[in-house]
């Protein structure tokens, strides 16, 4: 090992223990104020592991650092949650008439929004069906960066920061633009509440019945963001996820990664939780994104597709 590259390592890993130093005092602080969690126990363990452990490691705690920022500025939304909201501007019945120009059925005679006659037709069946990708998207999304750190490193990079642009994209229309979900307009009507708690739904309700386990209640009672139907994250990240796999992944992972698209489409609407237009929005923000990125991140990623070559290199000129 050349001089420069050990002076390369030992700058780059200081960097590391540094940045995972100050993530690991957020859940620490959180547990002091009496507000910790299971996921702050498991940020910490998490980080400890990955940033004092072997240069491999180093460099994927390097690779997640935009996942980790992203939980903090989730976390932190719980204190800003109704900044710039106010019951005049939340969108709450406007979406459900839009809707009913862009997809609707007929139930007994009547049209209505697509939500209604699927909540009509509901069964326990697709209620199990599509809460899978509702159950892993979050995983997915770690997953693939995983992979990516496997096989383009640098491409895992632009991956990370684009999903972290897209969600804080996403919060700040939350802000700008809030939006009442299906299940809020079939629970309270047109009638807006700032004070309203986030919810599961009927049809996730049901599968933590099934399980015998309140998976999807727990995940929903933490949440701050009852109007941030618009637009779909849940839809962005597998839409993301396809447009910076696709040259890395093959015809069984692009044909999974399309599949599971689809299915959070399907699932986003037909579970209550989205209109039709949050989830051609949350489509569209996915593809800017990637737009975006193609043309700022990604030509680095061009140049070195070998991943962790690719460092070495850089330390030895």
């Amino acid at each position: 090992m050349t001089l420069a590259l050990r002076t390369h390592w030992f700058t780059r890993t200081r960097r590391v223990q540094l940045i995972g130093a100050s993530f690991m005092l957020w859940p620490v602080a959180c547990f002091a104020a009496g507000v910790g969690r299971s996921e702050h126990l498991a940020l910490f363990v998490a980080t400890l592991a990955l940033v004092f452990a072997t240069t491999k490691t180093h460099r994927l705690f390097a690779g997640l650092v935009p996942f980790a920022l992203l939980g903090f500025v989730y976390d932190s939304m719980r204190w800003i949650r109704n900044i710039g909201l106010s019951e005049s501007r939340v969108l709450a019945c406007d979406l459900r008439n839009f809707d009913m120009k862009l997809l609707k059925a007929t139930h007994h005679g009547k049209s209505v929004p697509i939500h209604d006659w699927l909540q009509a037709h509901a069964s326990l069946g697709w209620d199990l069906l599509f809460a899978v990708p509702y159950a892993t998207f979050l995983f997915v999304s770690v997953a693939f960066a995983v992979l990516l750190y496997r096989r383009n490193y640098q491409r895992m990079q632009a991956f990370g920061w684009a999903f972290f642009a897209m969600n804080v994209a996403g919060f700040v229309t939350y802000h700008v633009a809030p939006a009442a979900p299906p299940w809020y307009v079939r629970a309270y009507g047109c009638a807006v509440d700032l004070h309203a708690k986030a919810s599961e739904g009927a049809n996730l309700a049901r599968v933590d019945a099934w399980l015998g386990w309140p998976y999807f209640h727990a995940m929903y009672s933490r949440s701050s963001d009852v109007f941030g139907a618009l637009p779909s994250l849940h839809v962005s990240y597998p839409m993301l996820i396809a447009l910076f796999g696709w040259p890395v992944l093959g015809t069984l992972g692009r044909t999974a990664i399309v599949t599971f698209t689809l299915l959070m489409c399907g699932a986003a609407v037909y579970l209550d939780h989205h209109w039709v237009s949050d989830v051609l929005l949350g489509l569209g923000y996915a593809i800017a994104t990637y737009a975006a990125c193609a043309c700022i991140l990604l030509p680095t990623a061009r140049r070195w597709p070998a991943g962790a070559k690719s460092d070495e290199r850089s330390a030895a000129r």
